[in-house]
């Protein structure tokens, strides 16, 4: 594939490998990172790479929403996937869902994870059979969501224990609004219930620890700019 490509792993003993057995690939102009949030933003933004690719564990359960804000974030990019090992195919199918082209997996066997490679680095689609199995199955599916400022400020409220009914009252609204609030968030984020969300909220930056108080009379709100809302509870 021509043009430059970016790989994003954790595995930074292994940095060195893998750009030069991508590009033994055929992988062009290699650069691998560990960088994320807003300095991997600005490392796409001065590199202008024309592929992308992630390690499915680089976020665990929510790499898939993530891969899916760096596609909003820039469009004009090819992006895919890749994880040495197992990674639920039931998951997995989000990393298409949410935008991105390729999908594979080397628990598909050497041959398969050897044709996705190919596939990729040759500039087409390559997606797991058994991630295809998975979107061909459903009848419908959830488009891909985006975290708002609303949801950020209720995961904020989750993350410290508060409960629906306590959200709320304190944030004039509706319990079954809160609990609609709080099933698109954890539809997005790939999460099973609120302690996976507080995992997956602390992974990714949505909260920070120093947040985690637990405490309803520590916790202030900052009103939302279309809303009017009073921001501290007492």
């Amino acid at each position: 594939m021509n043009g430059k490509t970016l790989m994003i792993s954790r595995c930074v003993n292994n940095h060195a490998h893998y750009k030069k057995r991508l590009e033994e690939l055929g992988f062009s102009n290699v650069t691998v990172t560990a960088l994320e949030k807003d300095a991997l933003n600005s490392l796409i933004y001065d590199l202008k790479p024309d592929l992308l690719i992630m390690g499915a564990r680089f976020y665990h359960c929510c790499t898939p929403y993530l891969m899916g804000e760096l596609k909003r974030d820039f469009p004009r990019i090819k992006m895919a996937s890749l994880v040495i090992g197992e990674f639920p195919p039931e998951l997995a199918m989000y990393f298409i869902l949410n935008g991105v082209s390729s999908y594979a997996t080397s628990f598909d066997g050497i041959d398969i994870w050897r044709k996705g490679l190919n596939e990729i680095a040759s500039g087409r689609d390559f997606i797991s059979l058994e991630v295809q199995k998975r979107i061909s199955l459903r009848r419908c599916y959830p488009a891909p969501a985006k975290i708002t400022a609303r949801h950020k400020e209720i995961i904020r409220l989750f993350c410290n224990g508060w409960q629906d009914l306590e959200i709320a009252t304190l944030l004039h609204i509706s319990r079954n609004t809160v609990v609609n609030h709080k099933t698109d968030i954890l539809t997005s984020l790939n999460c099973r219930s609120v302690i996976e969300l507080i995992h997956v909220a602390l992974l990714t930056g949505l909260i920070q620890i120093e947040e985690l108080c637990f405490r309803h009379s520590d916790i202030v709100l900052n009103p939302l700019p279309d809303e009017n809302i009073k921001g501290r509870r007492r």
